[in-house]
């Protein structure tokens, strides 16, 4: 049985940070750079991608001298596939969003705490 809940706000932006050049191997520490994320929340994130097949994983060859060698990620054609579906469900959102925010109450959500 494959369970079909929605990722959470962390694996969104991971997925759709990897979508950006979706052919690019890329490094943790600058997935964690560009998301804010740190590493104690990202590295569990991609290897349960990873163990989902989509995102395939590779240790980095080209290592200099006194480096460690470093995991590469990116994503394969279902973790693509998956990028496009959470890309359009997030402008749906916001389209709707906006739609929305003209009809209700005027002033910020502290104004009508405080007016009531």
């Amino acid at each position: 049985m494959t369970r079909s809940r929605r990722p959470s706000a962390q694996t969104t932006a991971v997925v759709l940070a990897l979508a950006e050049k979706p052919t690019a191997w890329r490094y943790g520490y600058q997935l964690c750079q560009q998301l804010g994320l740190k590493p104690g929340s990202l590295y569990p994130i991609l290897v349960r991608l990873a163990d989902r097949g989509l995102l395939e994983a590779t240790w980095d060859t080209d290592v200099p001298a006194g480096r460690p060698p470093r995991h590469l990620y990116r994503l394969t054609g279902s973790g693509r596939a998956l990028a496009t579906e959470l890309a359009t469900a997030a402008t749906a959102a916001s389209t709707g969003a906006t739609a929305t925010r003209g009809s209700g109450p005027k002033g910020s959500p502290k104004e009508r705490w405080q007016g009531a």
